[in-house]
C-alpha cells in the first residue's frame, strides 16, 4: 500500500480526518483528536492502537514493535514504507484501530462512526 493510499484508506473511515503535529507527523483521528494512527512516527514509521489482547502477539512478528511513548496504550508500530504484512490484514488492522478509539467514545457519538467489522 503506497503512502497515498494510507493516507486515503484512513480518511474514508467515518469521522476521520489529518492534522500535522510534532513536526511532520500526520496524525489520524475522531472525534475532539481521539488519534488512531500515526504516519511518520519517530522518522518513516506507522503506528496505530490494537486490541490489548492481541498487542503482545503482534510484538513478536517480525518488523512490528511498541510504539515508543504509546505502547502502554497498546500502539504498536513498523516501517510505513515497507509494512510487514499484506495490504489486506494493514486495511483491516487500521479500520479496528479507528473502532478502538470510537468505541471508548460516549455512546451518542458512536451512532455515526461505528462500523461494521
Amino acid at each position: 500500500m503506497t503512502r497515498e493510499e494510507l493516507v486515503a484508506f484512513c480518511l474514508q473511515l467515518p469521522g476521520a480526518r489529518v492534522d500535522y503535529k510534532w513536526g511532520s507527523n500526520q496524525v489520524f483521528s475522531v472525534v475532539h483528536n481521539k488519534m488512531f494512527a500515526i504516519l511518520d512516527f519517530l522518522g518513516d514509521n506507522l503506528a496505530f492502537k490494537v486490541d490489548d489482547a492481541l498487542f503482545i502477539g503482534f510484538t513478536d512478528r517480525p518488523g512490528i514493535r511498541p510504539a515508543p511513548y504509546l505502547a502502554r496504550a497498546h500502539w504498536i508500530s513498523m516501517n510505513g514504507s515497507r509494512p510487514p504484512m499484506s495490504d489486506e490484514e494493514l486495511r483491516d488492522l487500521l479500520a479496528r484501530s479507528h473502532q478502538l478509539v470510537v468505541r471508548r467514545l460516549p455512546k451518542k457519538q458512536q451512532v455515526s462512526l461505528l462500523l461494521d467489522l
